[in-house]
C-alpha cells in the first residue's frame, strides 16, 4: 500500500498498472510509420521554424568540436533536428544545402512526413551529414541550412554549431569522410586547435 499526499492509501497494484500506461503512451506517441530514428534527445537551443500551418523545424544544430577545438574544412559533421507533421497533407524532406558544406547526405529515399508523425533526427548517431566542410565550423557561430520539402517547397534557417560539451557530449561526431584531403589529415580527423577563421553564414 502506498499513501498519496492527501492521506488516502492508494493499493500498489493501481500504481504499478499507470506506470505501465505511462510508458505505452510515451512510447506510442514517439512512434510513426518509416521514421529514420525514433530516438528521443535532450531539448536544445537549436533553431525553431514554422514552415507550414503544419510543418515545423525544431531542435535544429550542427554538432561542433569539443571546447577549444574547431572541425576544420574537408571534414564531416552531423546536424540534428527534429520534423512534425501535425496534420494533413502528408509531406517529404527530400534535400538538404548548405554553403558550409560540398553535400548533405539524408537517410535514402529523404524523409517521410505522414499525418500527425513526429520524426526526431536524433542520435546518438547522426542521421543528417554535412560532407565535406567548405569552411572551418567552431561553436557558438551559425550556418545557413536550407531544407526543401516535396511539398512545403524550401526553406533556410540559420542553424547554431554547438561545441560538444555538457549534455551534447551524448551525440556521437559525424564520420570520417572515406577519402580525407590534405587538410583534414593535417587536422588528424575531425578537430583541431582553434584559431581565428573567417565567420560562417549566420550570425555569431
Amino acid at each position: 500500500m502506498i499513501r498519496s499526499s492527501r492521506g488516502h492509501v492508494v493499493p500498489r497494484r493501481i500504481v504499478i498498472a499507470a506506470a505501465a500506461a505511462l510508458v505505452l503512451l510515451t512510447a506510442g506517441c514517439e512512434a510513426g510509420s518509416n521514421a529514420p530514428t525514433l530516438h528521443w534527445h535532450q531539448p536544445t537551443n537549436g533553431t525553431f521554424k514554422q514552415v507550414t500551418s503544419n510543418i515545423t523545424i525544431s531542435n535544429a544544430f550542427v554538432l561542433g568540436a569539443p571546447i577549444g577545438k574547431v572541425l576544420v574544412q574537408g571534414q564531416n559533421a552531423g546536424l540534428f533536428l527534429s520534423l512534425v507533421n501535425a496534420g494533413l497533407p502528408g509531406d517529404r524532406l527530400v534535400g538538404i544545402s548548405s554553403p558550409a558544406a560540398t553535400s548533405v547526405h539524408l537517410p535514402p529515399g529523404g524523409v517521410r512526413l505522414l499525418p500527425g508523425q513526429r520524426v526526431l533526427l536524433a542520435g546518438p548517431k547522426p542521421k543528417l551529414l554535412l560532407e565535406n566542410l567548405t569552411m572551418s565550423l567552431r561553436g557558438g557561430k551559425a550556418i545557413d541550412i536550407t531544407l526543401t520539402f516535396a511539398r512545403a517547397g524550401s526553406v533556410t534557417i540559420p542553424v547554431p554549431i554547438m561545441p560538444r560539451a555538457t549534455f551534447y557530449t551524448t551525440f556521437s561526431p559525424a564520420p570520417a569522410p572515406a577519402s580525407a584531403s590534405p587538410s583534414a589529415s593535417k587536422g588528424h580527423g575531425a578537430v583541431t586547435s582553434a584559431s581565428p577563421t573567417p565567420s560562417p553564414t549566420g550570425s555569431p
